[in-house]
């Protein structure tokens, strides 16, 4: 019997993945469970196997094709039986379905849940490549009659809107008398035989789209803080051997950050919210995102879920195991999904602060710099006296469409205050 494989579903807000390479071609005989394709979703590959043994006998898509879950992607040609399964569905009851594989079942419960999950305003990240590349707003996007399931935007319906596209809208006349100008790209120099052209990879592309995507969405401003970390640096300092010979583990600043922010949060809720349109969503979960450099230069945000209820010896061990799946590449889908609030670590490269870009959907992102022991002047019993400390800088870039300088910079001060007054009697 013929088996028709699709693409199945790789985490709960994907709908669609690139096709990196397939591992068999049309001819090949394939084992169930042997590894068919590599797919991308966001910037995490996936090995997907096959769930039933038999010759391929169609290829539909090719390598860098991006392809809807449920859409077919390959027919295999099997010798599996009939049988009887029971599917429940997205009402909760279950049904006796007559299928002539698993894979049959499968994909009846991802299309259902697929169906389930779309909203009628989401946008692929695709689709928003092409509006960025060709200048199109999210009305003008929004406007663009969708083909898809429930009215989902696709591919072909963005060109048809290019094809007959007036410009500019309606709705956003000019209001002065200016002429728009076409600012010719500028010229780049090159030297045949000296410099060289190097290819974006994949992931850079994406890391492009969605740095520009950012700027253009949401104004920028960026606030600073300069703290005295003298008391935590002792503690880590005193407590990070132990901790690696009790838990295997090693104690970096990290999770420390990550247990300062979730409990600002706490306080200042409004900060761990995202924009959709005229509405403001605000966030139950704090999901704090860490921004991680890889072994190739490109960046990958990986999420500790839930930091506000899981102590520090907790957010370590996770935030090891994220780093150490980032670096080897096993990073799942779902460990860079869901995040409302990213931390970059700049200070790890030697960094005294920096103005990070908010990765969307967010409204803001704090930067922690390099923890340097500088001279200052404290106030004593005995006066102001010169000492040595720990000082470090912080520096909050927020959506000024939501966020105001109040907001932010109190949000900020407590994140400093939580660092500055981390409790030294805190047990491993």
């Amino acid at each position: 019997m013929i088996i028709e494989f699709k693409m199945p579903k790789m985490g709960e807000s994907i709908s669609e993945a690139t096709i990196i390479n397939w591992t068999k071609n049309v001819g090949d005989y394939i084992e169930a469970e042997e590894t068919l394709l590599e797919v991308a979703t966001d910037k995490v590959d996936s090995e997907v196997p096959s769930p039933v043994s038999g010759t391929i006998t169609e290829i539909r898509f090719q390598k860098d094709d991006v392809v809807e879950v449920g859409k077919v992607l390959a027919l295999i040609k099997s010798e599996a039986g009939s049988q009887k399964l029971e599917v429940e569905n997205n009402s909760g009851l279950k049904e006796e379905v007559v299928s002539k594989s698993k894979l049959e079942i499968l994909n009846l419960k991802h299309e259902t849940l697929n169906r389930q999950q779309l909203t009628d305003n989401f946008l692929s990240p695709l689709i928003i490549s092409i509006a960025q590349k060709e200048n199109l707003s999210l009305e003008e996007v929004q406007s663009i009659p969708g083909s898809g399931i429930d009215g989902r935007i696709q591919k072909s319906d963005v060109f048809n809107y290019l094809k007959n596209r007036k410009y500019p809208l309606q709705s956003k006349p000019i209001t002065d008398n200016r002429q728009p100008t076409n600012f010719p790209k500028p010229k780049i120099n090159f030297v045949e035989g000296k410099d060289r052209i190097v290819e974006m990879d994949r992931m850079r592309k994406m890391i492009a789209d969605h740095m520009v995507y950012s700027k253009q969405t949401s104004p920028h401003v960026t606030s600073y803080l300069e703290v005295d970390v003298t008391n935590l640096v002792n503690w880590r300092n005193e407590n990070k051997d132990k901790f690696q010979e009790k838990y295997g583990e090693k104690l970096t600043f990290t999770p420390i950050f990550i247990d300062a922010v979730a409990k600002a949060i706490q306080d200042f809720p409004l900060i761990n919210v995202s924009v959709d349109e005229n509405k403001i969503i605000v966030h139950n979960d704090i999901n704090i995102g860490m921004a991680t450099a890889l072994p190739t230069g490109n960046l990958i945000v990986s999420v500790v879920k839930n930091a506000n209820e899981k102590d520090i010896i907790s957010i370590a061990k996770e935030v090891n195991q994220l780093a150490e799946n980032a670096r080897n590449n096993k990073l799942k889908p779902e460990d860079i999904q869901g995040s409302t609030f990213t931390i970059s670590n700049v200070g790890t490269f030697g960094s005294l602060m920096g103005t990070p870009i908010i990765n969307q959907p967010e409204v803001a992102i704090l930067a922690l710099g390099i923890i340097k022991k500088r001279p200052e002047v404290i106030t004593t019993e005995k006066g102001d006296e010169i000492t040595i400390r720990s000082m470090m800088f912080l520096s909050l870039s927020f959506d000024h469409r939501v966020v105001d300088g109040f907001l932010g910079g109190s949000f900020l001060k407590r994140v400093g205050d939580n660092l500055e007054q981390f409790n030294t009697n805190t047990k491993i």
